[in-house]
């Protein structure tokens, strides 16, 4: 069995920390100085596609073995933890939606059902499953409306538990919503599929994906710019299509995300590799590890403790408060993981997730 990828899981921690900092400036409040809004700005979209995309290599790696080796048996034990966890994923969202609305973790467990379908598919069918169904989005919106049940102001959303505005909200307009963003996990599924521990892919993957990523962000800027022709309220309509923004979730961000992602967890993949020793590759390294855990905790300690200190003042500090507390709380979060890993071999989610799932 080839030796675990250290990168993978350096990648995971930066995309938790990314979404830490998007989900801070979310809640406690993004006024301030317009460079911090930039940078925060920076994860907007990009932590969570990513954060999604590697649970689709975590797949790849975990059935690669027993498909190539056409182990029935080993794969079906593999499928039944998959939809297990699967399963776990989705309740543990819900069960803690109505203190965080935005969770993604019931998403999650749609998008790996949908995925556990493709498992022994050709890597060309893979692929053709997610381009069509980031495609097909755009043609779904246009009959069904894409505001319903949202009230953007606010970011609430009236029907959510009703069985229509569920549906609606996980399929259509969520925060994550099924379709399109399942994409992420199958295109990572997909790149998981391949030699990872071959670096002339893994360095090719990156400069390809970073073109990429920077060619879209160029031509989506200029095509807002010039078509728009310095009319703010006409800038603020074609953002909506032809803007990077996550919601909704229109081609332009979804590739835009696939490509950050691949960029990201490449890049990270051969630092690692090279720097395997370092004491901030191995931090990073159990950090992601502890994952899912740090993702519950952000919201349930992280947001928790700040309710309590001072309940009227949420949604209103700077955003310089918002991205300081997020960079404290993740650093915690690699405290605790280092302590962590020295007396046990998964974190304490982690731990529940195998106990019940294997």
């Amino acid at each position: 069995m080839k030796q675990r990828i250290i990168g993978i899981d350096v990648a995971r921690a930066l995309a938790v920390i990314g979404m830490i900092i998007v989900n801070f400036k979310v809640v406690f409040g993004e006024n301030g100085r317009p460079w911090v809004r930039a940078f925060a700005g920076i994860f907007e979209g990009k932590a969570a596609a990513t954060f999604v995309v590697l649970a689709g290599v975590g797949l790849a790696l975990m059935t690669n073995s027993a498909i190539k080796n056409k182990d029935q048996a080993k794969l079906k034990v593999a499928q039944k933890r998959i939809a297990k966890r699967a399963v776990f994923l989705f309740f543990i969202g819900i069960s803690y939606i109505t203190i965080w609305p935005a969770d993604i973790l019931h998403f999650y467990g749609i998008y790996m059902a949908i995925t556990l379908v493709l498992l022994t598919c050709k890597e060309r069918t893979i692929l053709i499953s997610g381009i069509c169904i980031i495609l097909v989005y755009p043609i779904l919106i246009t009959i069904l409306n894409y505001e319903t049940g949202w009230i953007f102001a606010t970011l609430d959303y009236q029907d959510f538990w009703t069985f229509k505005g569920f549906m609606r909200n996980l399929f259509l307009n969520g925060f994550h919503p099924v379709l399109p963003w399942t994409a992420f996990m199958i295109f990572g599924y997909w790149f998981g599929k391949q030699d990872l521990h071959n670096d002339k892919f893994v360095k090719k993957t990156f400069w390809m994906s970073t073109l990429i990523f920077i060619s879209i962000q160029v031509v989506s800027y200029l095509s807002i710019s010039i078509l728009s022709e310095g009319n703010q309220e006409a800038a603020l309509e074609l953002t909506e299509i032809l803007g990077t923004d996550p919601m909704p979730p229109l081609p332009i961000y979804m590739f835009n995300g696939i490509a950050i992602a691949f960029a990201l967890i490449s890049a990270c993949i051969l630092i690692a590799k090279k720097f395997e020793n370092s004491f901030i590759i191995d931090a990073l390294n159990k950090t992601g590890q502890l994952a899912l855990t740090f993702y519950v905790a952000h919201v349930i300690i992280g947001m928790g403790i700040i309710e309590l200190i001072n309940p009227s003042k949420i949604g209103n500090y700077s955003i310089e408060f918002s991205v300081i507390y997020a960079f404290q709380f993740s650093l915690l979060c690699i405290l605790f993981a280092i302590i962590w890993r020295k007396y046990n071999k998964s974190g304490p989610l982690e731990w529940v997730v195998r106990k019940i799932t294997d």
